[in-house]
């Protein structure tokens, strides 16, 4: 998994409770690197797992809610340092469309290792979409949070369903503009 990810999942710990929880979880979590990470690096997606199963217990949160509320964070950090790639979409609904065909390719650009989801454009209008997200590691609550702070960051509305299908590791997104 990306470094950045990792990088931002601490920074959400550090900003929204303090440094020191951050570091409880981090050393409860008993990561063989010690939540030493750096945006550029790849780490194994069982230290998020980690990460998230302690915040699980320290919160009461489910796993779910938790990744949800990374994803709407993450969308922020992504967002700043990968403005460029925004910046060629005027519109939520375009934006996802030109996921795995435009900003999936430039991320894959720096970081050719990244294992990224995938994603299908099932149907589009004007203001709604069917999107197939696929990810061996079920991450569709992060990818909720993304979407949500997405619409935000494009200033719109979003109703969203999430379906899952009987292909394994595979949902359907039912995105409405409001």
């Amino acid at each position: 998994m990306l470094g950045i990810v990792f990088t931002s999942f601490i920074d959400m710990l550090e900003e929204k409770v303090s440094p020191d929880f951050a570091d409880d979880v981090i050393m409860e979590a008993e990561l063989e690197n010690d939540g030493a990470y750096t945006a550029v690096g790849y780490y194994p997606f069982e230290q998020m797992e980690r990460l998230v199963g302690v915040l699980v217990e320290k919160t009461g949160k489910s796993a779910n809610e938790l990744l949800y509320d990374f994803g709407y964070y993450l969308f922020g950090k992504l967002g700043a340092v990968h403005g460029d790639v925004l910046a060629n979409t005027t519109d939520i609904l375009q934006m996802l469309e030109h996921l795995d065909s435009d900003i999936h390719v430039q991320v894959k650009k720096l970081y050719p290792d990244a294992d990224l989801p995938r994603f299908k454009v099932l149907s589009r209008t004007d203001t709604t979409m069917r999107l197939q997200y696929y990810s061996e590691r079920e991450l569709y609550p992060l990818a909720e949070g993304l979407m949500d702070a997405a619409a935000e960051y494009y200033n719109c509305q979003l109703e969203r369903e999430t379906h899952q299908l009987d292909i394994p590791h595979t949902y359907e997104f039912s995105i409405s503009i409001v």
